[in-house]
C-alpha cells in the first residue's frame, strides 16, 4: 500500500484535487493503482471497531466511503486513464471535463490527518453529544462528563434506564452533532 505523508499532497504549478468515485468497497484497490500509475492520491480514513460474528475487531475505515482525492494537472496528466483504472467508478466531471474540489476542504483534511489516518476528536466540549468509534461501546451515543489533558475523557451513556459512565481515550470519539 502506497502510504504518503504530508508534505507529498502539497500541490505544484496547475495542480488541482479531484473526485474519484470509486467502485464499492474498492478505495483502497483504486488507491493502490492509481498510485501504481504515478497518481498522488488521498484516501481518508479513521479507526473504527466492528462487530462481527461476536467478535470485536479494529479497523481502518474510510471517511467517505466510495471516495478518494485525486492530485492532477489537466494541462499535463493524462486524466482520461483513471477512469479506466481498476476500482475505479468515475472521475467527477463537468461539462466532459474533470471538476476540481473547492480549494482548501482537501487541504484541511490533509491537515488533520498523520498518514491517511484522520483524527475526528477535534472540538469536543463538555456537555456535548459524541459517538464512540471504536472498542466494546462502538456506535454508541453519548454525553461528554469530563474531559482531561492526557486525552481521557468520561462519556455517559444511558443504559437500561440509568447512566453508565465510561472512560476512553479522546480518540476513540467524535462529535456527534
Amino acid at each position: 500500500m502506497f502510504q504518503r505523508r504530508v508534505g507529498d499532497m502539497a500541490l505544484l504549478g496547475n495542480e488541482r484535487w479531484f473526485l474519484v468515485h470509486s467502485l464499492p468497497k474498492s478505495e483502497r484497490k483504486a488507491e493502490w493503482h492509481l498510485g501504481a500509475q504515478g497518481f498522488r492520491t488521498f484516501l481518508p480514513q479513521f479507526q473504527r471497531t466492528v462487530r462481527h460474528a461476536r467478535k470485536l475487531r479494529t479497523v481502518r475505515a474510510p471517511v467517505f466511503p466510495g471516495y478518494l482525492f485525486i492530485i492532477l494537472d489537466l494541462e499535463r496528466d493524462r486524466w482520461l486513464s483513471v477512469r479506466s483504472t481498476v476500482g475505479v467508478a468515475r472521475l467527477f466531471t463537468q461539462d466532459g471535463r474533470p471538476a476540481p474540489v473547492p480549494v482548501g476542504i482537501v487541504e484541511s483534511l490533509v491537515h488533520r490527518s498523520a498518514g491517511n489516518l484522520m483524527r475526528l476528536d477535534s472540538g469536543l466540549v463538555e456537555g456535548k453529544t459524541v459517538r464512540i468509534l471504536s472498542g466494546p461501546f462502538a456506535d454508541f451515543v453519548g454525553t461528554l462528563a469530563r474531559l482531561d489533558d492526557s486525552g481521557r475523557v468520561q462519556v455517559l451513556l444511558q443504559m437500561m434506564g440509568t447512566s453508565v459512565r465510561v472512560m476512553l481515550h479522546r480518540s476513540a470519539l467524535s462529535s456527534a452533532a
